[in-house]
């Protein structure tokens, strides 16, 4: 069992952790936009947007929900950083579970 789980567990671990640079991506992105380093006048700015945002909206949204709103600072990727880092911990964990350690 532990040579299908393992490397499964790995991928999880691997995917949370790129997870974790596209969320990053997203906020410098964010800022680059504020403070009008990048425009969405061009088309690769926009779909590079695009796609960060379809990315990251879904998970962001719901903790948007229950974190107030501070103005300008958004505090909800600190959040998703907070959950992908406990749930990278959680696969680690399991990880080394499955190999006996």
């Amino acid at each position: 069992m532990s040579i299908i789980l393992e490397p499964l567990l790995t991928v999880i671990y691997f995917a949370l952790e790129l997870y974790w640079y596209i969320v990053l991506a997203t906020v410098i992105f964010s800022w680059l936009l504020a403070f009008g380093v990048i425009n969405t006048y061009n088309h690769a700015v926009r779909t590079i947007g695009d796609v960060l945002n379809r990315l990251t909206e879904p998970a962001l949204r719901p903790i948007r929900r229950w974190i107030p709103d501070f103005g300008a600072v958004d505090l909800s990727p600190v959040a998703l950083w907070l959950i992908l880092l406990f749930l990278q911990m959680v696969v680690q964990k399991l990880i080394m579970a499955v190999r006996g350690l």
